[in-house]
């Protein structure tokens, strides 16, 4: 189960990489970026749910538990603005997302970086 959860989380940190910074290059949000994000958190919630259910005693309220819940909270929130903001179609929103974006993946770091530090370390 082990390499399932790795091979998601890392999906996600490609997936998610790929829309957050190719809409900031390309400078306006786009249809396919959307499919990034939302496929970064889909595989980054299976990640998570297999590693929550390999570790002895199932989630935990720790710092990595408790900001990786935030991540996902987050990515969650900003797949469906970004959803909202394609589809009122505002050419102004579209191009300011990016600054949104790239706030949420680097917060979305955090937990992605503790986790392999804790993982290596074990």
């Amino acid at each position: 189960m082990l390499i399932y959860a790795i091979s998601s989380i890392t999906s996600a940190l490609i997936f998610y990489t790929i829309g957050v910074w190719s809409e900031k290059f390309q400078g306006k949000l786009k249809k396919w970026h959307l499919v990034m994000f939302y496929l970064g958190l889909v595989f980054d919630t299976i990640g998570t749910t297999l590693m929550s259910k390999i570790a002895i005693g199932g989630f935990h309220f720790n710092f990595h538990g408790i900001t990786g819940l935030l991540a996902i909270g987050l990515m969650l929130l900003h797949a469906l603005w970004a959803t909202l903001v394609l589809f009122e179609n505002n050419d102004d929103a579209k191009t300011n997302f990016h600054k949104f974006s790239i706030i949420v993946w680097i917060i979305w770091l955090i937990p992605f970086i503790s986790g392999a530090i804790f993982g290596a370390s074990h």
